[in-house]
């Protein structure tokens, strides 16, 4: 407790002095590199949560700026949907992006004969640790959402319009940027940033933070001031895995 007391004095300081909150994590990680500071996961309290001093390093190379105007947005400026014509991981094999999902995040899978779909399986929905049932059917298959946790429309405002066409499919595609979850926690959470909607699932938070980092980092998004904000606040307080 004493260490994690030192590090948000430390936060505190560093604001109030002017010097800036980036320029103190930045000596926060050097001084772990180098042995004398922080280790990489620091015990909060007793053992219940740390705070990802590497995910904060990462967080700290996205540049920090306004969003940009909607203009131009539209669902098929990502291209088709769940297309398979990308060159993302599942890309070019021979099955649409949902199904693929479907099979990486579902157990107890079923597969209909002769082609790529998920007939039924099991979900443990990430973000709200709650286990539900899949099963392909017209009345059905809708209550299993995919989600990109980057939303398109997100994306689109902080960088995405600018990308090449190919790129912003692979964006829409990317398996890193999807995840299977339950209908009603995707239409919750919409088009909204970490500053609005985080998982229920408080033990996801900090995976889900991470992932939407190395989603901006590799297509070359940025972060507005308060999603790096509400980042910042979810990585200095991760829960450990039961």
């Amino acid at each position: 407790m004493r260490v994690v007391a030192a590090v948000l004095t430390g936060l505190l300081a560093a604001v109030l002095s002017g010097c800036g909150l980036q320029e103190y994590l930045l000596e926060q990680i050097d001084s772990v590199s180098d042995g004398s500071g922080l280790p990489s996961t620091v015990a909060v309290g007793e053992t219940s949560t740390y705070i990802d001093t590497a995910a904060l390093a990462k967080m700290l190379k996205l540049p920090v700026r306004h969003r940009v105007s909607m203009q131009g947005y539209s669902r098929a400026a990502y291209g088709p949907l769940w297309d398979d014509n990308v060159n993302v991981e599942f890309g070019h094999n021979g099955c649409n992006t949902r199904d693929d999902i479907l099979r990486r995040d579902l157990t107890n899978i079923v597969m209909r004969p002769g082609n790529c779909f998920v007939s039924s399986g099991t979900l443990f929905d990430q973000y709200t640790a709650r286990t539900m049932r899949f099963l392909r059917g017209p009345t059905t298959s809708g209550e299993v959402e995919i989600d990109h946790l980057v939303s398109l429309a997100n994306a689109w405002t902080t960088g995405a319009r600018f990308l090449d066409d190919d790129t912003r499919r692979n964006l829409a595609n990317d398996p890193r940027n999807l995840q299977a979850v339950s209908r009603a926690v995707n239409q919750d959470k919409g088009p909204m940033d970490a500053a609005v909607f985080l998982p229920p699932n408080r033990a996801y938070r900090c995976v889900y933070v991470n992932r939407q980092i190395d989603v901006k980092l590799a297509y070359r998004l940025w972060i507005t001031q308060k999603e790096a904000s509400a980042m910042r606040s979810v990585l200095m307080t991760c829960q450990k895995p039961a």
